[in-house]
């Protein structure tokens, strides 16, 4: 064959190698459309369409419900009255204020404030911002730890600050019931000791608990690394000029840190406001907050009421999303690099004793302990705990009876741990693709490339269950498409719902690592005429493959966990998950008040995740905001 011959045949190769990533993009832009902005799309649509006509009145409606806003509706209903109403409110209030003397000092200062309405949306923000502080408190102590000492388990521990992230939500609230229910570990460890009992299930504390189980991680991965980059020199000029350790800290190191922190903070503060299963598991509808009655009115197939809903909520986390964003961008662009101040041993023989700040992260550390083992450790335990507090299986054995079990809403565990592995295998065929595709965007698309990764990393900012109604009003109910109707429900509608929560972890980890990579290589490449697929395909996926591996197993655990969506979607034995399974044995106790069927279920999760986990840590995954 001639060069015109090979020419034929290298053309197409050429072409294909030109236009394969401009075209991934497309499809991978094309499949978010169809799984997620359309259904999306359709949710905004019916809270805003009524007849076939664009109205705010549903909108309205909610906003100026006292169930849904509390007091705030008066800045729709009756704007003109909110001045008084808030001098009111204060006069009642400092009228209130008081101190009791006592025989002893200090004296005790009481305040009766008036009660303030604060409906759905208000209570879920209070939620949030008590959240929001119960993690930061937690976190910090964690951050300064990881930071200033070294000592034996450091990279460890540091890992383990990922962990939250890939634990199922349900099964650790089934982890806070078995230790802090009723008949938990702590109030059998209590009873132990001739102490009261405390119950905190169905309350404010425990829900707070949870959220800084999963949310102070983030605060001490965050703050760390902010720590570590202190410039150690304006520390010691401080110093020098005369400063105590309190005010460096306080002008020096403070100001340094405020911005991770203040990130750190507005995360929590949108994770927690768009929490669900966790207060869903511990409050139920008696500490309902949006997300949970979005839910409920969901299962009530009040679908135009959930929309108006989803819809509200959904403006409300893309703004804090947005704004997250934008101070993040210049919080970027404002950084420096500085010299790292040194760690020092945390353990310094006998003189630890004598140091209140070791002994102060002492205490931390064993309070940290109990909150964040002791619901896991409690969920093995129950799970192996008969109701006369005797060693049993029975709880496994119960599982193992379920298969046989032809009794209707019977809720078999080995298809549901079928499901699972099967559909965080399928979820991998979509997300690691498109979370590959969305990082080459975002570090070699150049302009414009910032923009297409926000707009391909959204799912993020929306919650699970306004996703989940989306994909239910237009895959499962079907969608017109040239005249036929398009379903598409159980397994594959799961997957895809999988797909959209897990691939932004994916680019989360590959997106780095391209932007670590030596950039003369790839020209090189490219000078010797490789098309830019060529060196994508031969060059950067071979040197990334670790992150891409993480990246997967992510996804893997992501979609192993996912909840929100899945409760919406399942469809009988054939799509139910593991967290499906357990959240119907939650509610629905066989065997008595008894935890054990459901701790059992949890177990085998838990299992499951920690080997996701294990591979992540081993591939050195990631995951920053």
């Amino acid at each position: 064959m001639g060069e015109a011959g090979r020419g034929r045949v290298t053309t197409p190769r050429r072409w294909a190698g030109r236009f394969a990533l401009p075209l991934g993009f497309a499809l991978t832009l094309a499949v978010l459309i169809a799984i997620f902005y359309y259904p999306v799309g359709t949710v905004l649509v019916e809270a805003v369409v009524r007849g076939g006509r664009l109205t705010i009145a549903p909108l309205v409606d909610v906003l100026a419900d006292p169930f849904y806003t509390g007091a705030v509706r008066y800045l729709l209903t009756d704007p003109a009255s909110v001045p008084f109403r808030v001098f009111t409110w204060v006069v009642e209030a400092v009228g209130s204020l008081g101190v009791r003397l006592q025989w002893a000092l200090p004296p005790v200062v009481f305040w009766n404030v008036p009660p303030v309405e604060f409906g759905l949306f208000g209570f879920t923000a209070y939620q949030a911002l008590l959240s929001t502080a119960a993690s930061v408190v937690i976190g910090l102590p964690g951050a300064y730890l990881l930071a200033r000492y070294e000592f034996r388990g450091r990279r460890a521990l540091r890992s383990l600050t990922i962990l939250p992230f890939v634990l199922p939500s349900i099964m650790v609230a089934v982890g806070f019931l078995a230790m802090f229910g009723q008949t938990g570990v702590l109030n059998d460890v209590l009873g132990a000791l001739g102490l009261g009992q405390v119950n905190l299930l169905f309350t404010l504390e425990i829900i707070v608990l949870a959220h800084a189980f999963y949310n102070a991680p983030l605060v001490t991965r965050l703050v760390t690394a902010a720590w570590e980059t202190v410039d150690a020199r304006r520390v010691e000029t401080a110093r020098a000029l005369g400063a105590s350790p309190l005010r460096a800290f306080r002008d020096v190191v403070l100001p340094q840190l405020l911005p991770a922190l203040l990130t750190a903070a507005l995360l929590t503060f949108v994770f927690t406001f768009l929490s669900f299963p966790i207060v869903l598991a511990l409050g139920g509808l008696r500490l309902a907050t949006v997300e949970v009655w979005l839910y409920a009115r969901v299962q009530d197939l009040e679908l135009a009421e959930a929309a108006v809903l989803g819809t509200i909520e959904t403006a409300l986390s893309l703004g804090l999303t947005y704004l997250y964003l934008r101070y993040e961008a210049r919080q970027a662009s404002a950084r420096g690099g500085g010299a790292p101040r040194p760690r020092r041993a945390l353990v310094h023989g006998w003189r630890t004793l004598r140091d209140p700040v070791r002994m102060g992260l002492a205490v931390y550390g064993i309070a940290v302990l109990l909150l964040f083992v002791g619901p896991l450790v409690s969920l093995i335990l129950e799970s192996v705990t008969g109701p006369n507090g005797g060693f049993t299986t029975a709880y496994y054995e119960f599982l193992v009876r379920q298969q046989t079990t032809t009794a209707i809403g019977t809720v078999r565990p080995l298809p549901a741990i079928t499901n699972s592995l099967v559909f965080g295998l399928g979820t991998l065929v979509l997300a690691v693709p498109m979370g590959i595709v969305v990082s080459v965007v975002a570090v070699r698309g150049g302009t414009g490339s910032r923009l297409a990764e926000t707009i391909m990393t959204a799912p993020l900012a929306v919650s699970g269950v306004v996703v989940g109604l989306g994909l239910l009003q237009t895959l499962v109910f079907g969608t017109e498409i040239l005249g036929r109707r398009i379903v598409v429900s159980g397994a594959v509608a799961v997957v895809i719902a999988h797909a959209v929560a897990a691939y932004p972890f994916v680019t989360r980890n590959v997106t780095p690592a391209l932007s670590g990579l030596d950039t003369q290589l790839l020209d090189a490449a490219r000078s010797l005429g490789a098309t830019r697929f060529r060196v994508l395909v031969d060059i950067e996926l071979p040197l990334v493959a670790a992150a891409v591996l993480a990246g997967s197993a992510f996804a893997f655990a992501i979609s192993i966990g996912e909840f929100d969506t899945t409760v919406l979607l399942a469809e009988g034995v054939n799509s139910y998950t593991m967290p499906v399974a357990l959240e119907r044995y939650i509610g629905n106790r066989s065997l008595g008040p008894s935890l054990g069927p459901a701790t059992a279920m949890a177990t085998v999760l838990l299992a499951v995740t920690a080997a996701s986990f294990l591979v992540i840590e081993r591939l050195g995954g990631r995951w920053e905001p």
